[in-house]
């Protein structure tokens, strides 16, 4: 006789972070703002470390529930990097592993622009390479800010990092 293992598989609903606007800092001292537009995309800034400046729009990603208030958030970009978030809502932390590309590792700066006006060019650097061996980076970060904005709010993420206003990214509740 076979028996059959049950898995106890979270219920899949996202409503606890479609909409969620994020914004943390990595034990490193990095700061990042994620935005979960939808179920299948999200929006990103990029405001401390080796990519400070960087920031996209309707970057596809997958998500999975893992637990209550418990996300993950991955997504491979066109810069041969993946990134994986594990974001804890409920007691405002978030782990991120990352896997750059060596060819962005080793020139962070080339991947510093509104990356949605270059992707044909992000692309022919990733196609140059050389993508590995990778670079990992696996980090704790503190949510400093959270705030529900919303599904498909073209106005959380819509300028470069640069241009916000005074005092934005240190924001706190």
């Amino acid at each position: 006789m076979t028996t059959v293992i049950e898995r106890a598989i979270p219920v899949q609903d996202f409503s606890g972070i479609v909409g969620q606007h994020i914004i943390y800092t990595y034990a490193n001292g990095w700061t990042y703002e994620v935005y979960v537009k939808n179920e299948s995309t999200i929006d990103y800034r990029v405001h401390g470390g080796d990519v400070a400046g960087r920031w996209v729009k309707d970057q596809p990603v997958a998500l999975a529930r893992v637990a209550t208030s418990m996300f993950t958030v991955s997504w491979t970009e066109p810069t041969g990097n993946t990134v994986s978030l594990l974001i804890n809502l409920a007691e405002r932390w978030l782990h991120g592993a990352f896997w750059f590309a060596k060819w962005v590792h080793d020139n962070p700066k080339l991947t510093v622009m509104f990356q949605n006006d270059h992707l044909d060019e992000i692309r022919a650097l990733c196609g140059k390479g050389p993508v590995s061996p990778q670079f990992m980076l696996d980090e704790f970060a503190t949510i400093t800010f959270a705030e529900s904005s919303g599904i498909d709010n073209e106005d959380i993420i819509a300028c470069a990092p640069g241009d916000l206003p005074k005092g934005y990214i240190t924001r706190t509740n």
